[in-house]
């Protein structure tokens, strides 16, 4: 099982079997049938969280199934969905495998020529839209998509006439087309939104979902999807795998779940009206949690205080992976607790003290921060391609700076070349339409390559180093992971994005961009006046992020470490075309947008 220094590979023994005859929409229905007045949603209406329960759940979800089923749509036939995440898009998703189709996931921030391919490559029948500006996109595309036979608006009063569209449908009818398949037909194809090429359909099936989320619920994550009164506020887009598993997961393990539709700052609003138990969240998110609480107390006059209590929160993380907190540690972690942490935990509502990440890695010291403040961040990893997690934390193990082990059921191998190779029931059946793809992403023994670099422990805790496509190889010959010190650059205030560049160059460098909220009360503090694009050549500014370069170079080796860098008048964006919808950057765009500030670090 091991090689010479780690181990190669580590199976975790499976804690739930999916059963043959097993879909998604099975729970919901049967609950609505055991406990109709039990609460599954709360929905923000009119600045209030009303509750939904889980009839009124089954009853929103049976008049759109039925209404897809008067409006033709056969059991098999794939509907497009775009919208942000609210309560009408799990409506949908479950109508949707309720009539026996597929869900085709698409992101509201995509072009035009976007959705025209996910809703052309996937043969969609019919598509949900949220808004009118949605609707425009897909008419713009609707000349090249034959298949494509029905549009229907969330917003708006078409949406409840389209519930009533199938009044005339049997409640005997749905039941048969909901239980007419199997686990291992396609529940849903997310395209991936890749760094490169066109979007891959990925053909994850029921099987695939439950086996994932049931295995996390009754496996590492028990802990956080069974505290009394548990509900969790998402705002994620659904459109992610990440968010879709846990909107499932909340539905499997009787979660009370909100819907919140937008990542911005007024996030933070919603989450102190909802008070959810456990939150998810990209690590951006905690970064920004932080970084705002350093400068509120900054502005206040109470900087050394905050730093003081930051650096007793990770010490007695530290040292509870130790087993010993020393007596002083514990008395100075009470008293900042009283003074700062309970402010930090209020602001995400004051009930949560879990949160599970993921999307790209959260740096190890803002981990140990979190939790020594008394939320602990579980940080798991996956793909698309894995029906999202392969593996997580659990709050008991928590090893700070790792992914955890593999989910029960699940095995990892590490490759010759450091890749990692993941099976399981959590794999997606393959590629949507593209043969040579599914073959290309599955070894010789049916493995799948996930292009991820990683090592496990003798515990079979996943660390990962990199992207196998992303190594840079310097002039001398020297291989760099980039995601290590870019990860420890992002984590800094003033830094919003990065990008690591050095590839067949003698030293390593990178493309800073800076955080607008960050620089405002920076400007403030340092007495400027300005906006970002005339002041990238601020000495001041550059000084600030000299200090965050010089702190991430202590993340790596000499020959990786960051030599010299430049500050970028403009933010990385979807809308710029340098980030996907999943906020990935994307190297080979980044590259050529900037390539004459690239050739200048290096003339």
């Amino acid at each position: 099982m091991s090689g010479s220094d780690h181990v190669r590979e580590y199976s975790s023994p499976v804690k739930v079997e999916v059963a043959v005859e097993s879909r998604l929409p099975d729970t919901l229905f049967a609950r609505a049938e055991e406990e109709p007045d039990a609460v599954a949603f709360r929905r923000q209406e009119a600045g209030q969280w009303r509750d939904v329960t889980c009839a009124r759940f089954r009853d929103d979800v049976a008049a759109v199934a039925k209404g897809l089923i008067a409006a033709g749509i056969e059991h098999g036939d794939r509907v497009g969905l775009m919208s942000r995440t609210r309560y009408e898009w799990t409506v949908v998703d479950y109508a949707v495998w309720a009539a026996g189709a597929v869900t085709v996931p698409i992101y509201e921030s995509s072009s035009e020529e976007q959705v025209s391919w996910i809703l052309g490559d996937s043969g969609s029948r019919a598509v949900f839209v949220e808004s009118p500006e949605h609707a425009k996109r897909v008419e713009a595309a609707r000349a090249d998509l034959p298949d494509l036979g029905h549009l229907w608006q969330i917003d708006g009063p078409d949406f409840a006439e389209f519930q009533r569209s199938g009044e005339e449908v049997a409640d005997a009818t749905l039941d048969e087309r909901r239980t007419a398949g199997t686990a291992d037909e396609i529940a849903t194809l997310i395209y991936t939104s890749g760094t490169t090429g066109r979007p891959k359909g990925c053909e994850l099936t029921h099987r695939n979902l439950l086996f994932t989320i049931l295995n996390a619920v009754h496996g590492p994550l028990e802990e956080v999807f069974s505290i009394e009164g548990r509900s969790t506020l998402l705002f994620l887009p659904l459109a992610h795998s990440f968010a879709r598993i846990i909107q499932i997961g909340c539905v499997e393990s009787r979660t009370v779940m909100g819907h919140f539709p937008s990542t911005g700052p007024e996030v933070i609003d919603a989450l102190g009206s909802f008070r959810p138990t456990f939150l998810l969240a990209m690590p951006r998110v905690f970064e920004k949690v932080y970084n705002k609480a350093e400068q509120k107390a900054a502005s206040e006059g109470r900087g050394r205080i905050f730093r003081a209590a930051a650096d007793t929160a990770v010490a007695y993380s530290r040292a509870l992976d130790s087993g010993r907190v020393p007596l002083s540690l514990r008395l100075r972690h009470a008293l900042f607790e009283r003074l700062v942490y309970g402010k930090i935990l209020a602001a995400v509502g004051g009930q949560a003290r879990y949160s599970v990440s993921g999307g790209s890695a959260l740096g190890e010291r803002l981990g140990h921060f979190f939790r020594g403040v008394g939320l602990t961040i579980i940080e798991g990893y996956g793909l698309t391609e894995t029906s999202a997690p392969t593996c997580v934390n659990s709050p008991a193990r928590n090893k700070v700076g790792t992914v955890g082990p593999p989910l029960p059921g699940v095995s990892h191998r590490i490759a010759e070349d450091g890749e990692i190779l993941v099976k399981g029931d959590h794999v997606m059946r393959g590629y949507w339409q593209n043969a040579k793809a599914t073959e290309e992403a599955f070894d010789e023994d049916g493995w799948y390559r996930t292009g991820d670099l990683g090592s496990l422990d003798e515990d079979g805790y996943l660390t990962i180093t990199g992207r196998k496509k992303e190594i840079i190889v310097t002039a001398g010959g020297k291989n760099v992971a980039p995601a290590v010190i870019e990860d420890r650059l992002r984590s800094h205030a003033i830094v919003s994005q990065c990008m690591v560049v050095g590839d067949n160059r003698n030293f390593v460098s990178a493309l800073v961009t800076i955080d607008p909220e960050a620089f405002g009360f920076w400007r403030e503090r340092n007495g400027k006046s300005g906006e970002i694009p005339d002041m990238t050549e601020d000495p001041d500014l550059v000084a600030a992020v000299q200090e965050a370069v010089d702190d991430a170079n202590k993340a790596v080796s000499r020959a990786e470490s960051v030599r010299k860098f430049t500050i970028l008048p403009v933010d990385f964006s979807e809308e710029g075309g340098q980030m996907t919808p999943s906020l990935k950057v994307k190297r080979h765009v980044v590259a050529k947008q900037f390539s004459e500030e690239i050739d200048s670090l290096y003339s």
